[in-house]
């Protein structure tokens, strides 16, 4: 395919889905339909296009360009909530589904590799198992149980879990060489995983923890054997069970010991026990420091794994396409994140966690197989000072969107970094 045609194509692309939502938009104003059916309409219409995505383009960078002219799209119709907007943002709750559902959608095609069972079934569960669940669950949910921004009914959760299962195995099925016992119990594991991501996640996260939470699944456990899968439900199942028992005791409530759990499952899943103590030392800081400096936010227990998820994926997806192992960026970030956390709620309390997090960086990430490299406690050092210094001085400053801007701090000099000494690599 040529460069003009592809191109042609993605702008092309661009105009379907617009045409989409006027489609369902003027239907939906003939017909009287509700917010939440125009809005999943449009999510199905959205995740069956995508997954044709690889077979319509040859090479993955005008999907890029595709996606990054949606999302311009969507931008625009956020402010046109009264028009063609009002399909997608109707619905009385606040959230980043749309956006969260195209960066999605780029990030499952680059770590997937075009890979059909990697790309097809995290995009096929979100797709119609998401749609099911909320559809089913407006017309017929009954019972219901909360999470930090509304409800999700027991209905829908269920039927979410019977679709996942059914696409699960058929996709399985087509895509492995060999079936058997293993297929089944890998299917129902999916199926698990995918609803315990959907239950718990909120304001449009599940577009994003859901599909890149079973790419990692699948990726790892396409291959294992019955033993390693029943190994793995078990101590999933014994960590669930622990749920209240960890909510009391850090005084949380139980949707975010669950967020916490399902966090650290996929951190341990894709990585060494040793890269998931600067993630952890995140958490800690954040339930250390809550009550001393508290926050504007209005969930900031979710924000915070919302930020340390967005890290995690953002570093894989990097170091996935540069080449380069990532893993000392991502360490420096967290120790900044986490550090910024403390020096919030006590400044001195902040460089002592700041010189231990430096310490921490220069232990762990080497145990990790990286080699660490003459740059890294430098470097975390002078981000973690950094950090540290502006929350000691200007605490009020991080009183609203304390995670989002902590993170972006966290993130400037392993960034630059990075860029400087692999950008020319690819």
């Amino acid at each position: 395919m040529s460069f003009g045609l592809q191109i042609g194509l993605a702008f092309a692309s661009v105009g379907i889905f617009t045409a989409l939502i006027a489609a369902v938009r003027f239907a939906a104003q003939r017909q009287g339909w509700p917010a939440e059916l125009q809005r999943k309409l449009v999510h199905i219409g959205t995740g069956l296009y995508a997954l044709a995505l690889p077979w319509l383009f040859a090479e993955n960078w005008p999907i890029y360009l595709l996606l990054g002219l949606a999302l311009i799209v969507m931008t625009g119709l956020r402010f046109a909530k009264g028009g063609l907007g009002g399909a997608l943002h109707s619905v009385e709750r606040n959230s980043y589904g749309d956006y969260l559902l195209a960066v999605a959608i780029g990030a499952v095609l680059l770590l997937s590799e075009r890979d059909m069972l990697l790309y097809t079934l995290p995009l096929a569960v979100l797709t119609l198992s998401d749609a099911a669940a909320a559809l089913t669950g407006s017309a017929y949910g009954r019972r219901f149980y909360t999470v930090e921004d509304g409800r999700k009914s027991f209905e829908g959760s269920a039927i979410f879990f019977l679709v996942t299962l059914v696409i699960a195995m058929s996709v399985l099925i087509l895509t492995q060489a060999q079936t058997g016992p293993e297929t089944l119990l890998l299917a129902l594991l999916v199926a698990v995983f995918g609803t315990q991501f959907e239950a718990d996640s909120w304001r449009g996260f599940d577009n994003l923890f859901l599909p890149l939470g079973l790419l990692i699944i699948l990726a790892i456990h396409r291959d294992s054997a019955v033993e390693t899968l029943l190994a793995m439900a078990l101590v999933y199942v014994a960590a669930l069970v622990m749920v209240p028992l960890i909510s009391g005791s850090l005084r949380i409530t139980s949707h975010v010991a669950r967020v916490y759990l399902v966090a650290f499952f996929l951190i341990l899943s894709v990585t060494e026990w040793s890269n998931a103590v600067l993630p952890a030392c995140v958490l800690a800081a954040h339930l250390l420091t809550r009550r001393i400096a508290p926050s504007e936010d209005p969930f900031p227990e979710l924000d915070v794994v919302a930020g340390l998820a967005l890290i995690s994926f953002g570093w894989l997806a990097l170091g996935f396409a540069m080449g380069p192992n990532a893993l000392g960026f991502y360490a420096m970030t967290c120790a900044g994140l986490a550090a910024g956390l403390v020096a919030l709620g006590r400044p001195l309390w902040g460089v002592l966690a700041g010189a231990f997090l430096v310490a921490a960086c220069a232990i762990f990430v080497p145990l990790s197989g990286e080699a660490a490299g003459a740059f890294l406690v430098p470097l975390s050092a002078v981000s973690v000072a950094g950090i540290v210094a502006l929350a000691a001085l200007r605490p009020k400053a991080f009183l609203r969107l304390r995670v989002l801007k902590l993170t972006v701090l966290a993130l400037i000099v392993p960034l630059g970094a990075y860029g400087l000494q692999f950008g020319g690599l690819r």
